[in-house]
């Protein structure tokens, strides 16, 4: 019986045969990554804003009269909204600003200090709930709606406001595709017994 072991000519084609898939493999792999970056950040930003704004409709909901006994609503606007609710679980209640600045919307997180509780010098937290936002005028993010269900034109008159409807536009290059993806969601503010 002979053994026979590979020769160098042998050895020498494996090894570069080998290089040459794992090359070819890692070629291909930042090709897919270069031609898929805008698709991963276009799903990243989406799956971002919509857990943004399931999270402000859940506290729309659940809008109810300040710790200082102020309305539920404070101000709205076609790209703003300030309100109080119970956000933490705690026995305060905190105001909870949405706002569009740039193409970033926001949200700010307003917790009473003191005793009586007083939002003079609350304690502020401000989280980014959405980038790359591109709503322009004809989409407002929010729209307000009476009891009857009729849009309440500008300038709103808080007190009729029953619900609130939010949608956001987010395009991280408007220059490519695919095409901006819209996220809407509504809320019913349930804490509203006794309109001003």
């Amino acid at each position: 019986m002979t053994y026979r072991g590979f020769t160098l000519i042998e050895t020498i084609v494996v090894v570069t045969t080998t290089a040459l898939v794992f090359v070819t493999l890692g070629l291909l792999l930042t090709y897919f990554y270069k031609t898929n970056a805008y698709t991963l950040e276009q799903s990243t930003a989406v799956g971002q804003a919509r857990r943004g704004v399931e999270d402000a409709m859940r506290y729309l909901r659940e809008a109810s009269y300040a710790s200082d006994g102020s309305y539920p609503i404070k101000s709205v606007a076609t790209s703003t909204i300030t309100f109080y609710a119970n956000v933490n679980s705690s026995t305060a209640i905190e105001r909870v600003s949405y706002r569009l600045q740039g193409n970033t919307f926001y949200r700010t997180i307003a917790t009473p200090t003191g005793n009586p509780l007083s939002y003079t010098n609350a304690t502020i937290a401000t989280s980014t709930v959405a980038i790359s936002v591109v709503n322009g005028t004809s989409t407002p993010i929010f729209r307000y709606f009476d009891s009857t269900g009729t849009e309440l034109s500008s300038p709103v008159n808080i007190s009729k406001i029953s619900s609130v409807r939010t949608t956001i536009v987010i395009d991280v290059n408007v220059n490519r595709t695919p095409v901006p993806f819209t996220l809407s969601g509504g809320a019913t503010l349930r804490n509203l017994n006794d309109q001003l």
